[in-house]
């Protein structure tokens, strides 16, 4: 697998609270030039950067980020407004409190909402593996896959930890066939890049891969 491929799935993503419209800009460009999935940046800027690429690429953003707590109708009018601002692809964070309670009907109500509030667009649900029990895992595999969302996505990149091999592994295990894993947070070379597509990811969420080609070519 060569770094094209690899950058092929990858959502070059800068979530920093302190991100400038010059720091986002930069992003947008090389995630062009590179020709990534997409690029994954706050939401204040999606209607910015819409208008910036001009429909040479994806715009994701995050929704209920990074904490997941917000209501169910904050996250669904947090997921119209990105929509109508140009968003492609949505990245949303769980109530992880409610699956801790067994709540889980109402996970998957919130994710379903949250799925038709997408309109067609990419729904990515982030359940912050680094915070669940093994049983916990697996049961919110099932609740995504039964929920109707594309893919499952293991972390925010802002917890305790970010993606595990062993997490995508079981992920893959366990979501069903119409549900696509991204994994993200702390993925620092292609190595882990090409091991995580190995074990069944299909998107990897980072800012690390594009740097580091960067650096490569100006080395040369």
């Amino acid at each position: 697998m060569d770094k094209k491929d690899i950058l092929n799935v990858v959502d070059h993503t800068l979530l920093a609270q302190t991100a400038t419209w010059e720091e986002i800009r930069r992003i947008l460009d090389d995630a062009v030039h590179y020709q990534t999935a997409s690029a994954c940046i706050p939401a204040a800027y999606v209607k910015q950067a819409a208008e910036y690429v001009k429909g040479k690429l994806p715009i994701c953003t995050v929704i209920g980020f990074p904490n997941g707590y917000s209501t169910t109708d904050v996250k669904v009018y947090e997921t119209k407004d990105a929509i109508q601002n140009g968003a492609s692809e949505i990245d949303m964070v769980i109530c992880i409190g409610f699956l801790k309670e067994k709540r889980y009907a109402q996970v998957e109500e919130e994710i379903r909402r949250v799925h038709e509030a997408c309109d067609g667009k990419i729904l990515k649900v982030i359940v912050e593996t680094c915070l669940l029990t093994e049983e916990e895992k697996i049961k919110i595999c099932e609740i995504v896959t039964n929920a109707g969302a594309e893919y499952i996505k293991t972390s925010t990149g802002f917890s305790q930890a970010g993606a595990t091999f062993a997490d995508v592994k079981l992920m893959r295990a366990q979501v069903g066939a119409n549900v696509k894993i991204k994994a993200a947070g702390g993925i620092s070379s292609f190595a882990d890049a090409e091991a995580f597509l190995r074990l069944g990811a299909d998107r990897l969420g980072t800012s690390r891969l594009v740097k580091l080609v960067k650096e490569q070519e100006n080395e040369r």
